[in-house]
C-alpha cells in the first residue's frame, strides 16, 4: 500500500513487522501545548528534527504507530494531507473560472472548447452574447451590468446547448437539459438574498400517485419556529412550477424559501406552509410527455393533475403537518404552466381555495375559456378573497393574459391586475411571489 503527496511527503508505506516506512519525507504531527513536531524518516526509522519537547513526543508517536493495526497509520497519513495539495492527474487542465461576477454587476463567462467554431451565452436579462476565443482555446465574453438577482444561462456551442461545466449552481428540469445559474449579489434588503434571519425548513416527500400512475415527489416549506407538537396551525400555499421545470424549481431557482424567511422576519407575510409538487399529469414525465400535447392528452393530463393535488397531495400535507382548516387558509398560484393550472384548479374549486394567483400564466392550458371557467360569475366575488393576475410587459403570454382578464371583466369577476417590466423569466416571478404572499391570509 502506498500513499503519495506533493511537497513534504513523496512516499509512505507499511514495511515488515508492522513498521511504517517513509522515503525522503518530512511529516508534521500535532503536539501538546500548540507546538509542532517535525519528523524526518531515515530508512525505516523515524527521528525528530525540530519543535519544543520533540524527542519524548516523537518516541511516543513511534511507539503508538508501531502498536497500531496496519491500516491506522495510513488513514492518519491520508487525513493529514490537505485536499488542495492532492496531486493532479497528468495532463489535467483546470477549467476556466466561470462565471466571474465583477464589482459593477457585469458577468464574464468562459468555456474551454478549442475545436468549436462558435460559442455564445444565452442569459436571462441580457441579449445573446457571442464569445471570442483566445490562444488557449478558451472562449469568453462579458455581459452588460446586470441588476442584482439570479439569472439562468447556458452555452450554445456550434448549436448544441450546454450547461457551464465550471459552475456547480444548476437549474435542473424535466426536459431541455440543465441550465446554469449566475448570482449577481445585492443588498440584504432584496427578498431573495439570504439574510441574518430565522430560517424555515424544506421537507421532501415521495408518494405513489394513483391519479397519475407513478412515484413522484413534493416539497413542503415549514416557516421558522414551526413545531409539529405545538398547538399553532398554519395556512397552506400551493406554489406550482412551469413547463420544463420540476418540483424543486421554486426552491432552487425561485428562492421561495428564502423569500418567505425574509418576509416573515419583517412581519410582511404571515407564516405559512408552502407546497411544491410535480406539475405534470402524465406518469414519469422525464421519459417523455408527447401524450399530453394532443387535445385528448391535455384534458386527461389536466384531470389527473387536478385529482392529484386535491385528493392526494393536499390530504397528505394535512395529515403530516399542523394545517389550519377551511378554504380561507388555502391559496394556490404558479408561473407559466403553473399559473394556468392555478387558475384552472383554484377557480373551479372555490370550496377549497379562496386565494388564487397567476404569474405569467397560461390560462389557455385549460382549454376554451367559456368551457373551462363557464361556471364563474359575479356571485363568486364573495368567495374569492384574492384573484391576482401578473405578467411581464415583455412576456409572450401578455396578450393571453389580457384576453383572460377581459373575459373576467365581462363576467363581472373582480381581480387584481399587475403588469411589471420584464419578460418570461425568473427575475419577474421572484418579485411576483414577494408581492403576492404579502396579501395572503389577512
Amino acid at each position: 500500500t502506498e500513499v503519495r503527496r506533493w511537497g513534504y511527503c513523496s512516499a509512505a508505506r507499511m514495511g515488515s513487522a508492522g513498521r511504517l516506512e517513509f522515503a525522503n519525507a518530512n511529516l508534521q504531527f500535532g503536539a501538546t501545548r500548540g507546538a509542532w513536531v517535525r519528523l524526518r524518516s531515515r530508512g525505516s526509522s523515524v527521528h525528530p528534527t525540530s519543535g519544543p519537547d520533540s524527542a519524548p513526543i516523537a518516541k511516543g508517536l513511534v511507539r503508538m504507530i508501531r502498536s497500531m493495526p496496519l491500516w491506522v497509520p495510513l488513514v492518519l497519513l491520508c487525513l493529514s494531507v490537505p485536499a488542495a495539495q492532492a496531486q493532479a492527474p497528468r495532463g489535467f487542465t483546470p477549467p476556466p473560472r466561470s462565471p466571474e461576477v465583477l464589482s459593477d454587476g457585469r458577468a464574464t463567462f468562459r468555456l474551454r472548447a478549442p475545436n468549436a467554431k462558435e460559442v455564445a451565452v444565452n442569459c436571462e436579462g441580457t441579449p445573446r452574447l457571442v464569445l471570442t476565443k483566445d490562444e488557449q482555446g478558451v472562449w469568453s465574453g462579458t455581459t452588460p451590468a446586470l441588476t442584482p438577482d439570479f439569472y439562468g444561462y447556458s452555452f450554445s456551442v456550434d448549436g448544441l446547448t450546454l450547461a457551464d461545466p465550471s459552475n456547480p449552481l444548476i437549474k435542473a428540469g424535466i426536459m431541455g437539459g440543465p441550465n446554469s445559474i449566475v448570482h449577481v449579489p445585492g443588498p440584504s434588503t432584496l427578498s431573495w438574498e439570504v439574510g441574518n434571519v430565522p430560517h424555515g425548513v424544506v421537507h421532501r416527500h415521495v408518494y405513489h400517485s394513483q391519479a397519475i400512475g407513478d412515484e413522484r415527489d413534493f416539497y413542503v416549506y415549514t416557516p421558522p419556529g414551526y413545531d409539529p407538537k405545538a398547538a399553532t396551525k398554519y395556512p397552506v400555499l400551493f406554489l406550482l412550477h412551469g413547463m420544463g421545470d420540476n418540483a424543486t424549481s421554486w426552491v432552487v431557482v425561485g428562492r421561495s424559501n428564502v423569500i418567505l424567511d425574509n418576509l416573515i422576519a419583517l412581519g410582511k407575510t404571515k407564516p405559512m406552509l408552502v407546497v411544491n409538487t410535480l406539475g405534470y399529469g402524465v406518469p414519469n414525465p422525464e421519459q417523455g410527455m408527447s401524450g399530453m400535447f394532443s387535445p385528448e392528452g391535455q384534458q386527461k393530463s389536466r384531470d389527473a393533475f387536478t385529482a392529484s393535488v386535491l385528493k392526494e397531495v393536499l390530504p397528505l400535507v394535512e395529515k403530516s403537518y399542523r394545517v389550519a382548516e377551511g378554504r380561507e387558509n388555502r391559496a394556490i398560484t404558479g408561473l407559466s404552466m403553473g399559473g394556468g393550472q392555478s387558475l384552472g384548479i383554484g377557480l373551479n374549486n372555490l370550496d377549497t381555495f379562496a386565494w388564487i394567483g397567476s404569474f405569467s400564466g397560461a390560462p389557455m392550458m385549460f382549454g376554451e375559456t367559456d368551457k373551462a371557467f363557464g361556471n364563474l360569475s359575479e356571485k363568486d366575488n364573495d368567495r374569492i378573497k384574492l384573484l391576482w393576475i401578473a405578467c411581464g410587459s415583455e412576456d409572450f403570454l401578455l396578450n393571453a393574459n389580457k384576453e383572460f382578464k377581459s373575459w373576467l371583466k365581462g363576467r363581472k369577476v373582480n381581480y387584481t391586475e399587475v403588469e411589471t417590466p420584464g419578460a418570461h423569466a425568473w427575475p419577474v416571478w421572484r418579485r411576483n411571489l414577494t408581492e403576492f404572499t404579502q396579501f395572503l391570509f389577512k
